[in-house]
Formats: C-alpha cells, structure tokens, sequence
C-alpha cells in the first residue's frame, strides 16, 4: 500500500482534490460575495489611474456605438436598419456585454494564478467574477441607450421592461461562455492571441449594426447562418421590446432559454471536472 493510499484510507483526503458536483455548487453558493467582492474592487481598480475613473465605462461604448453608427451608416446607406440609431446602440451596448465576458472571461484562472494557488476556494468564483464585473459595467450603459431611446422614439414603454429578464438570461449564458473558456485557456494558452480576433468575427455576423433582411436573401447562406447564431437572437429579441418598427417574436424566449441553460450547464460541468488541474500550470 502506498503512502497516497494509506492516508486516503484513514480519512485524510488530498489537498486540492475536487468535490463531488453537489458539492461544488453549494460551496459556490455559500461564496458568491466573494466573488461580488472582486468584480467590484476589480472594476474600481481598472480606472483608478484615469481621471474619468469609472465614467469610461459609459464613454467607451457610446463613443463606439457612435463611431459605428456614423461609419456603418454611411455603407450601408439606404440598407441602414430602420430606426437605426435605437437599433445600433442596442446591439453595441448587449454585444459589449457579451464579448466582455467571453474575453475576459477567458483569463479568469490564467490572470488569477496567484490567488489560484495560495487560497482554496471554487475556482468558478473566477469566471463568475468576470461576468458580474461586466454586468456592473452595463447597468449604467442602459441609462445611456434609454436617453437614446427617449430621444430619437420620443416615447417610454413598458415593453423596456423585458429587458430584465432578457438580461438575466444574458448573464447565465456569458457565465457560461466564460466558464468554458477560462477552462480551454488553461490548457491552450496560444487561445488567447485569438480570442480579440474571434470576438471580432461575432461583432461581424451577430447583426449589431446592420438588418439581416435588408442584406441578404431569406434563401442565402448567410442569413440562415446568422440567424442560427445565439447572439443574433438576443439581441433580435432585446430590439422587439425595445426599438419601434420590429415585432414581438415571443417564440424567441425558447430559443435564448435553450441556449443559455445548455451553455451554462455544459460550461459548468465542463469546468468543474478540471478543479483539481487550475494553477499547476498543465
């Protein structure tokens, strides 16, 4: 009998070994301030050196969305999105939100190694934390696309509140995005040269500034390939409730439901069977 087995068998259990999955989600449960904690003070000290501080988080995206909107406006010409500019500031501020996640989320364990090898702790908190961090950043983004709203729609709805839920979907399925990369970076850290590059590919074939319906035919590839894109249907179903001039397609809460639990759940699982692996650098 060896040493390992000897131990193992009088109760002593091995140092970092990973719990059953039950487990595992409760001690994540019983330790999400944690991770609240470090999106926010992480979120604090990323613009503790600028003198705009936080405000860079509203200005970047609505400096984006305005770039977009000027350049893309002039292109695309009379194929412009109708309302185009309620249409272009949706997708820019939930795309952001989105591709955030992913790209952070995917050095959550790799930018965290430190903390990953000196305290125990469900490593998921990690991913976790990215994902509050971005969520923190769109609260005040929302403020910013209602004012566009008010401004160019001249008219407040109750149907804005289907955002809330939109959202909270949109949270399970960046969690889930980013629990899935944060795990692959781990093992393949040449992925992350690639990830800007990937969320590039989304922002270009997820419709945030142009109308699949005023580009391709109903009948082309390509718009049968962008609309099998989730992100395309998130953000098709946040411009239903919000923008005038684009229809309510209830059916679509099943397809963003599908995705975001199947991401989340598969993310999860698959990160979770790795804990014992994070900061031994294999």
């Amino acid at each position: 009998m060896s040493a390992e087995e000897y131990a193992l068998s009088h109760g002593l259990k091995k140092v970092g070994a990973r719990p059953g999955l039950l487990k595992y989600i409760a001690e994540t449960v019983s330790r999400i301030n944690f991770a609240y904690t470090l999106a926010s003070y992480g979120n604090e000290a990323a613009n503790a050196k600028s003198r705009l501080g936080s405000w860079w988080n509203i200005l970047l995206p609505t400096i984006q969305a305005a770039t977009y909107g000027l350049i893309f406006g002039l292109i695309l010409g009379a194929n412009k999105p109708d309302n185009f500019l309620p249409f272009l500031f949706t997708g820019v501020f939930l795309f952001s939100y989105i591709s955030g996640s992913f790209s952070l989320g995917a050095g959550a364990i790799i930018s965290n190694s430190g903390l990953v090898k000196s305290l125990s702790f469900p490593r998921v908190l990690l991913p976790l934390s990215i994902v509050m961090s971005q969520t923190l950043n769109l609260l005040p983004q929302l403020l910013v696309l209602a004012v566009v709203l008010i401004s160019v729609q001249q008219t407040i709805s109750w149907t804005w509140l289907m955002l809330v839920p939109l959202i909270a979907l949109l949270f399970i399925f960046n969690f889930g995005l980013a629990m899935i990369m944060a795990r692959i970076t781990v093992h393949v850290r040449d992925l992350n040269k690639l990830v800007p590059f990937i969320s590039r590919i989304l922002f270009y074939v997820s419709g945030v500034f142009f109308s699949v319906e005023k580009i391709f035919s109903p009948e082309s590839i390509f718009a049968q390939l962008i609309t099998l894109n989730p992100i395309y249907d998130f953000l098709n179903l946040a411009r239903s409730y919000l923008v005038e001039g684009y229809p309510q397609q209830p059916e679509q809460w099943i397809t963003v439901s599908i995705w975001s639990f199947s991401v989340f759940v598969i993310g999860f699982v698959f990160f979770w069977s790795a804990e014992e692996r994070y900061g031994r650098g294999d």
